[in-house]
């Protein structure tokens, strides 16, 4: 029984890719990486099995009765149940009539993907032809972005740059960033102040631009606008309040104790709401049943109950209300119980008693 290999490993894997695309448009990239899977378990399935055997307890005699487990057939049966389903017929077949190939090399991914079936190219490369990615296959896009195929035969090559990063080749820095050294084939790019729109340095005197929310002082610096400081108009509306952030501003709403207000609490009323009253600086709920009870719910049978900001008029113990009125809760009489007549039993009885 021979040994088996990527010769092997090339038929059956041309089986598994051609299913998985079936009759769709061929997309290079995704062909590629169901190639690097393919391959990727199919070396995992030679590591597992590395150090096992026949399994029946008699090593030696299997051995020299069945051939080496590491080459034989039962094996790579069990190396291909995680690649090639069981009820494909024609992954299986394929094994069967390739079985007697015996080629091995160390990088299956390199001499299948890459070298045989051509689906694949080395890292670096795209395209059909595996054609240098701009900066070249040891730093594609110069370090500073990712070329469009790299690894497969798809793809154009055109760069995708890195936050900070732009141009054709990646070599040029975008606004809110600074080069800290660049030539023709090395960029790096910083990022500005937090105030600048563009800059020449790390530091917020290094603008060359403020961005909305900052503006310069005397001393060229870009500083943060306090929007919150402007009256006319002012920044929020009339039941919120303006809370400065570091080139922004944000509005948040008054505590409902408040009728305007300056700031969070309720102690930051410009005026208190309905039902509150100002008490030492604080809007404090009024407790109006604590004024005289019969001012406050004049109508009968009614007691004050006060709630924040107000106060209702319900109803005394024994009372319901029942069109506007409170009135005391009816009580249903239960019907008394009649006598029961006397069982014609119980009146022979009586009569036998007389006799």
């Amino acid at each position: 029984m021979r040994s088996f290999g990527p010769s092997l490993l090339l038929l059956l894997v041309v089986v598994v890719v051609v299913s998985q695309i079936g009759h769709a448009k061929r997309d290079l990239k995704s062909t590629c990486a169901t190639c690097r899977q393919v391959t990727d378990s199919f070396r995992k399935g030679i590591e597992r099995t590395a150090k096992q055997n026949f399994g029946g307890g008699n090593t030696a005699w299997e051995e020299r009765a069945l051939s080496k487990y590491e080459t034989s057939e039962i094996r790579l049966t069990e190396i291909l149940e995680a690649v090639c389903e069981s009820s494909n017929f024609e992954c299986n077949r394929m094994v069967e009539e390739h079985e007697d190939l015996q080629t091995k090399h160390p990088d299956l991914h390199k001499w299948f993907c890459i070298e045989s079936i051509k689906v694949c190219c080395p890292k670096g490369a795209f395209g059909p032809d595996c054609n240098d990615c701009v900066g070249g296959v040891d730093r594609p896009c110069h370090g500073n972005g990712a070329c469009d195929g790299d690894g497969t035969r798809g793809g154009d090559g055109r760069c995708s740059c890195t936050h900070g990063y732009g141009g054709e080749f990646c070599l040029e820095c975008v606004d809110g960033f600074f080069s800290g050294g660049q030539n023709d084939t090395f960029a790096l790019c910083t990022e500005c102040h937090a105030s600048c729109q563009s800059c020449s340095g790390g530091t917020n005197q290094d603008c060359d631009e403020c961005k909305a929310g900052w503006e310069e002082d005397e001393q060229d610096t870009c500083v943060d606008v306090n929007e919150c400081s402007r009256d006319d108009p002012a920044p929020c509306g009339e039941h919120k309040y303006c809370v400065n952030n570091e080139g922004s501003f944000s509005c948040k709403g008054c505590d409902g104790v408040c009728s305007g207000c300056t700031g969070a609490g309720p102690g930051a009323c410009r005026s208190c709401a309905a039902g509150y009253h100002d008490v030492e600086g604080t809007c404090t709920d009024i407790d109006e049943c604590s004024e005289e009870a019969e001012a406050v719910c004049p109508a009968a049978h009614r007691r004050c109950v006060n709630t924040p900001g107000g106060h209702l008029c319900v109803c005394t113990e024994g009372h319901e209300e029942r069109d506007g009125e409170c009135v005391p809760v009816a009580v249903s009489e239960e019907p008394e119980e009649e006598e029961e007549p006397e069982s014609e039993e119980a009146e022979n009885g009586q009569a036998h008693e007389d006799l």
